[in-house]
């Protein structure tokens, strides 16, 4: 058995999905969540994939007295830490909620990590921390900026993380910059299942598809790019949670600690919203009715990642394609028309 590992929000989409694949790496896992986006069904079901019970403690990160209770009771290698609120429209509505969760919550959980000498740590951070690319394919020395709260959270994050490792050299500070993330477990027992009306392209389409949503609104048709719609590296969330023990196993064999290390996860490709929805109704062999509508605040044009690095650092690279994607996706919607519930 590897060591302990702290999961924050693993409870949620890429969480749970990053539990099943620390179990099949050896890692022993303790998933520390609020339920806030995400539901406790899906541990269950991750314990059952696994064949092994998943221990799982509800807590907040921004409580300290709940997390210190985790670090004095478990003693861990290192945290990968998923808890964040994560959807770009709503961070422009509500920065406060944002900044709240994901930079005062996560200060909390570097402090009690600090005081109790854990110093192995991967973060989810994401490409929004690019802003609106210069030049594309997009590597970790690009400039970063942001065009929303939610960016400009995981930002500051990654600014903390540098300012931590720059105080003290004894970090491992692995942040993984992870483009879009779709699809679902290959079983259909668990994936994407948002709250209320979906914030993100697939989970959507998928919904329009099983009935449960009348038609997918698709945002700007007049971008510069091949069709006018968004372009984004769409990653299988499978691939994503292997990214994460590569992370941690790069972490392990090092002789020394890291420092901050950002890793770009995608798979080096864009596909247009119109790409995805075509990809998906070939799959599904369902109709996906659509319009377009005016452009949201905080989107860009064109997205992808440079993975060069992450296949040369952590031995990591994306496998799956867009028409796995599709078909995991339709899996898990057809099985679970109405998510966890």
């Amino acid at each position: 058995m590897k060591p302990k590992i702290l999961v924050t929000g693993g409870a949620g989409y890429i969480g749970s999905h990053t539990c099943i694949a620390l179990h099949q790496a050896g890692y022993d896992i303790i998933v520390f969540d609020n339920l806030s986006n995400s539901s406790v069904e899906a541990i269950n079901r991750v314990s059952n994939l696994i064949k092994t019970p998943v221990t799982f403690i509800k807590g907040d990160i921004r409580d300290r007295a709940s997390l210190q209770k985790v670090f004095i009771e478990h003693s861990f290698f290192g945290v990968i830490h998923f808890a964040g609120l994560k959807a770009v429209g709503e961070s422009v509505e509500k920065p406060l909620r944002y900044y709240d969760n994901n930079v005062s919550g996560t200060l909390n959980l570097l402090d009690i990590m600090r005081a109790h000498d854990v110093k192995n740590f991967v973060f989810s951070s994401s490409a929004t921390v690019y802003g609106d690319p210069d030049v594309l394919p997009i590597n970790e020395n690009a400039p970063r900026s942001a065009t929303n709260p939610y960016g400009h959270s995981k930002l500051m994050v990654e600014r903390i993380l540098e300012d931590l490792t720059s105080a003290d050299e004894g970090w491992s500070l692995v942040t993984l910059r992870y483009f879009n993330p779709v699809g679902a477990h290959v079983s259909g027992q668990i994936g994407e299942d948002p709250n209320g009306i979906p914030n993100n392209l697939m989970p959507y389409i998928s919904q329009v598809a099983v009935g449960k949503l009348a038609q997918l609104s698709v945002f700007g048709n007049d971008y510069a790019t091949p069709d006018g719609t968004g372009v984004r590296d769409f990653i299988h969330v499978t691939d994503l949670a292997y990214g994460h023990v590569a992370a941690l196993d790069y972490i392990q064999q090092q002789d020394h600690p890291t420092g901050f290390l950002p890793i770009n996860l995608g798979t080096g490709k864009g596909s247009s919203v119109l790409e995805l929805l075509t990809a998906f109704s070939e799959v599904s062999g369902q109709r996906i009715p659509y319009q377009f509508a005016p452009r949201r605040a905080g989107d860009i044009a064109s997205c992808y990642a440079s993975a060069d690095k992450a296949k040369a650092l952590l031995g990591w690279e994306a496998e799956l394609s867009i028409k796995d994607m599709c078909a995991d996706t339709w899996r898990w919607q057809r099985l679970n028309p109405n998510g966890f519930s």
